[in-house]
């Protein structure tokens, strides 16, 4: 949109003036037709000359990712017709199913998960069927994708399935008509220790702010005083989900986070709304894996000192994308605007692709001096905390995470060749152990050796010294297992809340502050002390 004064001066300009910028423009037109007749004669010799023939639609679709590549921008893509559907499902918690989360165990595909009020529940799937056929079509030895993708369909299509069920001999015929099943964004709440509630939001999907409204809410009324927001591992989704779960916190009128197009021009987006739970004292967890979206709410939080903001510092996504659709279902998501937080903080991170596909930190944290990080712009919140731009939200209490020991990161090496064969090897064992156990059950050495067992014997051969020195990560990770396939998300995180440190800090804090002001306070002690101890 131009700006008046700006369009004003142009009508006033001069002959001079005016012929100069034609020249310009017609310098940059024969650019442009140059670069144009490059591509061509490029695109000419190569189909025609190089020694191995290529279909020119491949030719035109890798020039076209290259073009997108050569931005130098790692959120930018183009997504074939397959990756933009994937992508809808994501985002938009929904696809056409039959609501099973299923996994490869041995040569069967085993159900793993069936989502409550879903085609597969309602039909009578259970957790551990191992389908076996799909439309009288053989299964058994494909992977957990192929069946995955057989069992997706039109919503009100219908697939007939036969699994193999524990205690009956031959396999039960099960006819599903197919819906549209939601992916839900909180999968489970629950009440811990001190009437804190607990919310773990997965991503920012179309429903992320009316689950976390609803569940807050349903915490609240069962007796919930405070409340713990759980954004780790959360790699975002959409903005306007973000603003909505912001609302729920903070009076109308408030910034949440300032979008700026390349023209410089910056569109705030504001609360709107009463908010619901405007005073409930409030925690927001965050580490490296969050990002986008789960950054705009942990940040326009922190700088209204809505919410104190606990665990690592985040991923550092300030930009934001915007899908276009294109011929044939292909589409490109593409940085349009970058975003900044309501005191006009950017918590950008520079990186770029590595060798391996994966996006590599050009600064990581673990490098970052005291010097660069002392060197870190600095803002000031509305109450007038001193807050960092630059490198992701640093929390206003670090508090790191269960990493891995030196032990443990060696059976981790030890394994990732097989890594898929673990999981299947830990899915089966699990899956025998589900209805054996009690809530309280621990994760015998007996048990431990018998699925070590199970391993070698499918060829998974683990060093003795590396196994024995990793004992106590195999039982959590067996016990873990277990426990969810047996009593579900909630139980189990009551049952291991012991070892996530983070969390821990955050209901400790929150069982001693009455109100908001109470928890900064708590939270400042706490840094204070951690300083003392780093300087000693």
């Amino acid at each position: 949109m131009q700006k008046p004064s700006l369009r004003t001066f142009a009508i006033a300009a001069s002959a001079a003036v005016m012929s100069a910028g034609l020249t310009a423009f017609a310098v940059q037109s024969q650019a442009v037709l140059a670069s144009a007749r490059l591509f061509q004669q490029v695109l000419q010799i190569t189909s025609t000359q190089y020694v191995d023939t290529l279909p020119g639609d491949s030719l035109y679709s890798r020039a076209a990712r290259g073009l997108v590549k050569e931005l130098n921008d790692p959120y930018s893509v183009l997504l074939t017709p397959k990756e933009m559907d994937q992508f809808t499902r994501q985002l938009g918690g929904e696809y056409a199913g039959i609501g099973t989360a299923i996994s490869k165990v041995n040569d069967a595909v085993v159900i793993m998960k069936v989502f409550p009020n879903t085609p597969a529940s309602n039909a009578g799937v259970i957790e551990g069927d191992k389908v076996v056929a799909i439309d009288s079509v053989d299964v058994v030895g494909w992977n957990d994708q192929q069946v995955s993708d057989k069992l997706r369909g039109a919503a009100g299509t219908s697939v007939r399935i036969q699994v193999v069920r524990d205690g009956i001999d031959k396999p039960v015929e099960i006819v599903i008509v197919r819906q549209l099943v939601h992916i839900p964004a909180v999968a489970y709440s629950t009440i811990l220790d001190g009437g804190v509630g607990y919310v773990p939001l997965q991503q920012f999907g179309g429903s992320a702010a009316k689950e976390v409204g609803d569940a807050i809410n349903k915490l609240t009324e069962a007796g919930a005083k405070k409340i713990v927001l759980d954004l780790r591992g959360n790699g975002g989704g959409l903005t306007d989900q973000a603003v909505r779960i912001v609302n729920y916190f903070l009076p109308p009128g408030q910034v949440v986070v300032s979008m700026k197009d390349r023209e410089g021009e910056s569109r705030p987006q504001i609360t709107l709304l009463e908010p619901s739970h405007p005073k409930v004292p409030l925690v927001v967890l965050v580490n490296g894996s969050s990002a986008s979206a789960s950054e705009i709410v942990a940040g326009a939080l922190q700088d209204h000192d809505r919410a104190v903001v606990v665990g690592t510092p985040t991923y550092g996504k300030g930009s934001a994308q915007s899908i276009f659709r294109l011929e044939d279902g292909y589409a490109l998501k593409i940085t349009t605007q970058r975003w900044y937080t309501p005191v006009g903080r950017s918590i950008q991170k520079n990186r770029v692709m590595g060798a391996d596909g994966k996006l590599v930190e050009v600064n990581p944290d673990s490098l970052e001096t005291d010097s660069a990080r002392r060197a870190r712009p600095r803002f000031t919140t509305d109450a007038g905390r001193t807050i960092l731009g630059g490198g992701g939200i640093t929390p206003d209490l670090i508090i790191q995470g269960a990493d891995l020991t030196a032990a443990e990161t060696k059976f981790v090496d030890a394994v990732r060749p097989k890594s898929g064969l673990f999981q299947t090897e830990l899915n089966a064992f699990a899956l025998g152990y589900r209805s054996k156990v009690a809530q309280d059950f621990t994760v015998t050495p007996a048990m431990r050796n018998t699925f070590i067992k199970n391993l070698e014997s499918k060829g998974l051969l683990i060093d003795k010294t590396v196994l024995t020195a990793a004992n106590t990560y195999v039982d959590r990770l067996i016990g873990l297992r277990i426990a969810t396939l047996a009593f579900g998300d909630s139980l189990t995180k009551h049952k291991y809340l012991n070892e996530d440190a983070q969390l821990l800090k955050a209901v400790s804090m929150l069982k001693v502050a009455g109100t908001q002001d109470a928890l900064f306070s708590v939270a400042q002690e706490e840094s204070k002390r951690q300083s003392v101890a780093v300087k000693k």
